[in-house]
């Protein structure tokens, strides 16, 4: 790997956002290859990163000021991508359930799943079933529906939105993955989810296993 590209790597672990704007176009204009600035510099950083966060080794802080720093790294190389590169893996439309109003862990996830080279379609929180079902019309190439429960009041919501969209007639063209404090991977077998992540680590190494499994 090009120093250039060790240094965006080392920033972004650090969780340097500050810096890591400049250490990109520093890549960029020493002659690095962007897409390897991004998957070998920023990719790999934020999946060291959530390897960290498994172990127990860095806190839910640390790994959101790493998945800032990547965004800030990618709002400077976007313009020497090619299109579509920093979705290459697909969409993956992600919410928290209707009747919850907890964001910060959803955001979290959706962070390490765009780190992990997908684009997130971030319908919020409170969503209700309407709303994700429209959200994949209008882009029907989505390929994970990722849903969020926080609360134990609102477990009903989220398997009552498993169970509409289990009946859509575009099931067999996606992957439906659950998560949140009180959801275990019994309940998602329960409710019919392709997968359970327990934290958001985890979760964008799920949803990059469930997008190969097509």
């Amino acid at each position: 790997m090009r120093p250039e590209i060790e240094e965006v790597k080392a920033l972004v672990v650090k969780g340097s956002a500050k810096k890591v704007g400049r250490a990109v176009q520093a890549a960029v204009d020493a002659g690095c290859d962007a897409s390897e600035i991004l998957n070998q510099g920023m990719v790999e950083a934020m999946s060291e990163v959530g390897d960290q966060f498994t172990k127990n080794e860095i806190f839910v802080s640390e790994m959101l000021m790493a998945a800032r720093a990547m965004k800030k790294g990618v709002e400077v190389l976007q313009p020497h991508l090619a299109a579509g590169s920093t979705g290459a893996l697909g969409k993956v439309i992600i919410a928290t359930v209707k009747n919850d109003l907890h964001d910060i862990g959803k955001k979290l996830v959706a962070m390490m799943i765009e780190s992990a080279g997908f684009e997130v379609l971030d319908l919020g929180i409170d969503v209700p079933i309407s709303k994700i079902i429209d959200c994949y019309r209008k882009n029907p190439e989505t390929k994970i529906i990722a849903l969020s429960a926080l609360l134990t009041t609102t477990m009903p919501d989220l398997r009552e939105t498993v169970e509409a969209l289990n009946k859509a007639d575009f099931r067999s063209d996606i992957k439906i993955m659950v998560g949140g404090a009180p959801v275990t991977q019994a309940f998602a077998d329960e409710i019919g989810a392709d997968g359970y992540s327990a934290d958001a680590a985890e979760a964008a190494i799920l949803a990059k296993k469930l997008a190969a499994s097509f």
